[in-house]
């Protein structure tokens, strides 16, 4: 952002030199802050001494230097703090000050430029981090003849006030979908599916599996009539809207159609029951990771992390479980074992409703 200041004619009272501290007037802005507080401010610039190095009236001078009063740390919080007056109930910002410098230059025919630069960073507080936001770079220049006066304490002040209300602008814009400003995590979960159909089938309590399926060569050296291997998964897509992180969750209890196989003497009901309920074991666990991510607590800076490991938890729960089930049913072959696994996943499937 860019102030102009031209002086065309000269002033009515002689330029004097300026002898003590400026006094920035303290005054509160035209808007109010709805998304943030102003919670610190950091003086970063390279050098601290003052805010203002000035050509004096009298020819021949070297430049002098003019600080704000108290020094400018201190007079920029007390005029923050009145121009912005606090609301700690709203999201808690630290402005680091980068670069807030008036520097004037003495051109041929008594001229004088002035040029000021100031930069500003702006960070979020939360849960003892400092997350960055955005940075206001801005400028104002003014010409003026030797003897002429400036306002100098007015182009500091407008400084300042124009990155405030950049900011306040900024953040009232970006408050609803901007993650860094998010306060709330909430998860959706949705099951998925594929149309048409392809090598994958994914669950349904509608879409059993039948032998046609089976589309890999049969494993000749194994000692079982059919194998299939289901697994758990999910896509993950994430959307910010009215300050919340949405975290959409499309849950996969699948089975690929090119890893199943049966031996043609082995094509019966029972045989099919039994991997069919392979394909149930998985959509009990895929319900149980929907489960504990319901018990969970998210926060906005770490979401993703107890995802993955709830995830990983229930990959080993579907991997020992299906072991159980074909342990206790000899893969199949213990009749009463697999009736009695009929019956557990049967119950396991309808307290999922």
């Amino acid at each position: 952002m860019l102030l102009i200041i031209v002086l065309v004619a000269p002033s009515i009272l002689k330029a004097q030199k300026i002898t003590g501290p400026l006094v920035l007037n303290n005054e509160r802005l035209p808007v109010t802050a709805k998304e943030f507080y102003v919670a610190g401010i950091v003086d970063n610039r390279p050098d601290r001494t003052a805010v203002a190095w000035l050509v004096p009236p009298g020819p021949g001078v070297a430049k002098y230097t003019v600080d704000l009063k108290g020094g400018a740390l201190a007079s920029i919080k007390q005029f923050v703090n009145a121009a912005l007056p606090p609301d700690k109930t709203l999201r808690p910002v630290i402005f680091h000050i980068e670069k807030f410098r008036l520097d004037e230059t003495l051109l041929p025919g008594n001229h004088v430029e002035g040029k000021l630069k100031i930069s500003l960073s702006f960070y979020l507080q939360r849960d003892g981090q400092y997350i960055h936001l955005t940075d206001y770079n801005g400028s104002a220049g003014y010409n003026r003849l030797v003897n002429q006066e400036v306002d100098i304490e007015m182009v500091l002040r407008h400084a300042l006030e124009y990155s405030l209300t950049f900011f306040n602008s900024w953040i009232n814009n970006e408050a609803g979908t901007n993650i860094k400003l998010a306060r709330d995590v909430k998860i959706i979960f949705t099951d998925y599916h594929e149309e048409p159909e392809g090598d994958t089938i994914y669950y349904s309590p509608k879409r059993r599996l039948i032998w046609d399926d089976f589309k890999a060569k049969p494993l000749s050296n194994s000692r079982f009539g059919a194998e299939v291997l289901p697994s758990i998964g999910y896509n993950e897509d994430v959307s910010v809207s009215k300050s919340t992180v949405n975290v959409h969750l499309s849950l996969k209890a699948f089975v690929p159609k090119s890893a199943c196989w049966v031996k043609t003497n082995s094509e019966n009901a029972y045989s099919l029951n039994h991997e069919q309920r392979h394909f149930d074991i998985v959509k009990i666990i895929i319900e149980g990771f929907k489960q504990k991510l319901k018990a969970e607590k998210f926060t906005v800076d770490n979401y993703d992390g107890p995802i993955n490991v709830a995830y990983l938890e229930s990959f080993h729960e579907m991997n020992v479980m299906q072991d159980e089930y074909d342990t206790e049913t000899s893969h199949g072959m213990n009749v009463v074992a697999q009736e009695e696994w009929n019956k557990k996943i049967d119950k396991e499937l309808v307290d999922l409703k």
